[in-house]
């Protein structure tokens, strides 16, 4: 198993108590809908199969796990702060409808008075709202993604179209 055939889920957060069992922390939003009889944990750049023996999944983004032959914290210890991975045969599948802000990753930023600003790069949500990060001449850019801003999106073309609100690209140019 390669990285390429697989998708990135969380990552191993911290060990719980001494016979192995460790933490999860899903960054992938639909955790609630994988299948959990392998998970893929990366150590030195390459994938290790680890076989679930229990897995009791949090409202809070998170896993308590026992793996089959980590069932010591030494073990434990070992896996922890890796990312971990499941194939991309396991990967669910989303209605079409089904659009989030974090499909946007990867999209083309085009401002309407601004024109071309880049590429997202990251979408994070904080408690508010959705934030957009562009590559801008090698600047994060950010922005909210919200209806006031957004002027359209083109799925096909992967284009985003704004109106940023006037000032805002001239903060990142260190323009006044």
């Amino acid at each position: 198993m390669t990285i390429e055939q697989s998708f990135y889920i969380g990552y191993i957060t911290k060990t719980r108590g001494l016979k192995g069992e460790v933490q999860l922390f899903f960054e992938f939003e639909d955790y609630m809908d994988l299948e959990f009889d392998v998970l893929f944990v990366e150590v030195n750049k390459k994938l290790v199969p680890y076989f679930v023996d229990t897995i009791k999944l949090q409202k809070n983004s998170t896993a308590y796990l026992n793996l089959e032959d980590v069932d010591h914290i030494d073990k434990a210890q070992a896996i922890v702060k890796k990312k971990v991975y499941l194939p991309n045969d396991k990967m669910p599948e989303r209605d079409p409808d089904d659009f989030r802000y974090t499909d946007l990753i990867g999209y083309l930023v085009i401002d309407e008075n601004e024109g071309e600003l880049g590429e997202i790069t990251q979408v994070q949500e904080l408690p508010q709202q959705f934030m957009a990060s562009v590559d801008f001449n090698g600047q994060e850019l950010l922005f909210p993604l919200n209806d006031d801003l957004i002027l359209g999106i083109d799925a096909e073309e992967q284009v985003l179209e704004v109106e940023l609100p006037e000032g805002l690209v001239d903060l990142y140019r260190g323009e006044e």
